[in-house]
């Protein structure tokens, strides 16, 4: 039977423009709880919680109130690299990375309805994107980003070609630009052609994540 992704969580990925990636912030469960609700109230569409530091036990705690509180906001939820961490999280989104399981084996361990998200470095890597069964795919990093040590930069003639060929090939299908974009940048990847981005420290690192959130939201334009 072809796979169907929960209708609710795919009409969310349709509209979602802001998604941040954060560690669990060296919060207590309440205080992640708390940050996780300003954000998601300010903007965000999407948070993927990715802590490779943390212990599996302690991370579904902290999955469980990203949960609730993504289920309060009508907001997504995203695991990273480990489809049995999204099942028992219950993730909406499992996101992979180039070098992680291939996507259909990744499809076979999740809960019927889970969606799968790609990291894409080049066009070539994006164009089979466009072309998969991920729901959505990332082009970046734009700008080097220490989240990546040592990951070369794809740069904003990548994010062109993609905008570029995305038209073309899978206009339905949601991309967004990511590495180091912030309230000082966020005009250049626009104008190559990114209408939905995903941050790190534009908002895990400002001193008031609630506003840097509904800034950055309100310099993406409308999606065609």
């Amino acid at each position: 039977m072809p796979f169907a992704p929960s209708p609710q969580a795919a009409a969310c990925l349709q509209r979602a423009r802001l998604y941040l990636c954060t560690d669990s912030r060296g919060a207590s469960l309440r205080d992640f709880e708390a940050f996780a609700d300003a954000v998601y109230a300010a903007g965000v569409d999407i948070i993927q919680l990715r802590d490779k530091g943390m212990e599996a036990a302690k991370e579904l705690d902290y999955f469980a109130v990203l949960r609730e509180s993504a289920r309060r906001h009508g907001a997504l939820f995203s695991a990273n690299d480990r489809a049995d961490i999204a099942r028992l999280a219950g993730a909406d989104i499992l996101h992979l990375g180039q070098g992680d399981l291939p996507l259909p084996a990744a499809r076979g361990l999740l809960a019927e309805g889970a969606l799968l998200g790609q990291s894409t470095h080049d066009i070539g890597q994006a164009r089979r994107a466009m072309q998969s069964e991920a729901d959505y795919y990332c082009i970046g990093p734009v700008w080097p980003t220490p989240t990546k040590p040592g990951r070369p930069a794809a740069g904003l003639q990548a994010v062109r070609e993609v905008a570029d060929a995305a038209r073309e090939l899978a206009p339905a299908k949601p991309w967004f630009a990511i590495g180091d974009i912030n309230l000082n940048n966020i005009g250049e990847v626009i104008e190559a052609g990114a209408r939905r981005i995903v941050v790190v420290r534009a908002i895990t690192q400002a001193p008031d994540p609630a506003e840097a959130t509904a800034r950055l939201k309100a310099a993406l334009p409308p999606l065609d």
